[in-house]
């Protein structure tokens, strides 16, 4: 049930459908765990919904793999079947619901394995008046 909750705020936050929030949801997580420690995406699944554990487990246990902000949203869209300008938005919502989900130190820890530039995805997108 948590899971759905999940899916529905990452919907909201993208503006996209339910389906489209579920693969965004799956991409993003699996390429996150990709690029973080394994110990670190362990911390993560310990943290959200039974049924999206699997999305963050790594085979490797410590060493993340490297690579930057253009192939973190190549991936998202490669494994969500989308264009790069919704996996980059996509994959935004997903790092701002899983914030709330795993608290700030949690999340502050998994960012600070992030570039820059993969960190700034989990910024919220400012309101214009």
């Amino acid at each position: 049930m948590a899971e759905l909750k999940f899916f529905d705020k990452v919907a909201a936050r993208a503006g996209v459908p339910d389906d489209t929030a579920r693969s965004l949801t799956e991409a993003t997580l699996r390429t996150l765990a990709e690029r973080i420690s394994g110990g670190q995406a362990a911390e993560l699944a310990d943290h959200v919904a039974h049924e999206l554990r699997p999305l963050l487990a790594r085979a490797d246990v410590e060493e993340p793999e490297v690579f930057a902000y253009d192939e973190f949203v190549r991936r998202v869209a490669e494994r969500a079947g989308v264009g790069p300008s919704l996996a980059e938005r996509g994959a935004g919502a997903v790092l701002q619901t899983l914030h709330r989900v795993v608290g700030h130190r949690e999340f502050e820890q998994t960012m600070a394995q992030l570039p820059t530039e993969i960190q700034a995805l989990a910024q919220p997108v400012p309101q214009t008046p």
